[in-house]
C-alpha cells in the first residue's frame, strides 16, 4: 500500500474513531478535538504505518494514547475556572506605566523617514553606525545625526528629561530612546 492510498484510507476511519473517541470522553467537543489531534498525528507520521497491517488498530493506538497523554497532563493542571489561582500569580509590569507603547508609536510617527529609520537600524536592530551607514548609503556622521536628533525629537514629544525614570519592559524600544541608558537631549 503506497502513503497516498494509506492516507486515503483514514477518511474511511473517522465515524470508528470518534465513537471510539465519544466512549472514552463522554463528550462531544473534547472526541471531535481527540480525533483530530489522532488524524493529524497519523498523517503526520503515516511513513510509520506498516502495509498491510491493520489501519483501524494503528488510529485506535494513536487515539488512546493521545487520550491518556491528556489526561496525565489534566493531572498536573490546576483546575481554576473563576480565574482565583491565576489572578494571585499575576505580576506587576516592570514599567512605572509613564510611557506606554501606544505614545511612543504616535511619537515615533511623528519624527523624519530618515530619522525613524536611523533609530530601527541603530536603536532597535542593533547594527553599528557603520553598518547603519552602509546600509543608507550615508557617512558615518549623518546617520549619528539623525540617531541624535531622533532621539532628542522623542524625548520632547514624550516630555522626557535626563532626570526621567527610563523602567521600560521592551529592550528595543529603550535603546531607540536611549544612548547607553540615557535620555538623548
Amino acid at each position: 500500500m503506497t502513503t497516498a492510498d494509506a492516507r486515503d484510507e483514514l477518511v474511511d476511519h473517522l465515524p470508528a474513531l470518534r465513537a471510539f473517541a465519544l466512549s472514552l470522553t463522554r463528550n462531544g467537543a473534547t472526541a471531535d478535538d481527540m480525533v483530530q489531534d489522532t488524524v493529524v498525528k497519523a498523517w503526520t507520521n503515516i511513513d510509520k504505518f506498516q502495509a498491510g497491517t491493520n489501519m483501524r488498530a494503528w488510529l485506535f493506538t494513536i487515539l488512546r494514547n493521545t487520550y491518556y497523554s491528556s489526561r496525565r497532563k489534566l493531572n498536573r493542571e490546576v483546575p481554576d475556572v473563576d480565574g482565583v489561582f491565576t489572578a494571585s500569580l499575576s505580576v506587576k509590569p516592570d514599567h512605572d506605566g509613564r510611557m506606554n507603547l501606544q505614545d511612543f508609536r504616535q511619537a515615533f510617527e511623528l519624527l523624519p523617514d530618515e530619522q525613524r529609520e536611523a533609530l530601527i537600524l541603530v536603536g532597535a536592530s542593533g547594527f553599528s553606525y557603520e553598518e547603519a551607514a552602509t546600509m543608507c548609503s550615508v557617512a558615518i556622521g549623518t546617520i549619528k545625526s539623525r540617531v541624535n536628533r531622533g532621539r532628542a525629537r522623542l524625548a520632547e514629544i514624550l516630555k522626557l528629561d535626563s532626570d526621567s525614570p527610563m523602567e521600560l519592559t521592551d529592550g528595543a524600544t529603550m535603546a531607540v530612546l536611549t544612548d547607553g541608558g540615557k535620555v538623548a537631549r
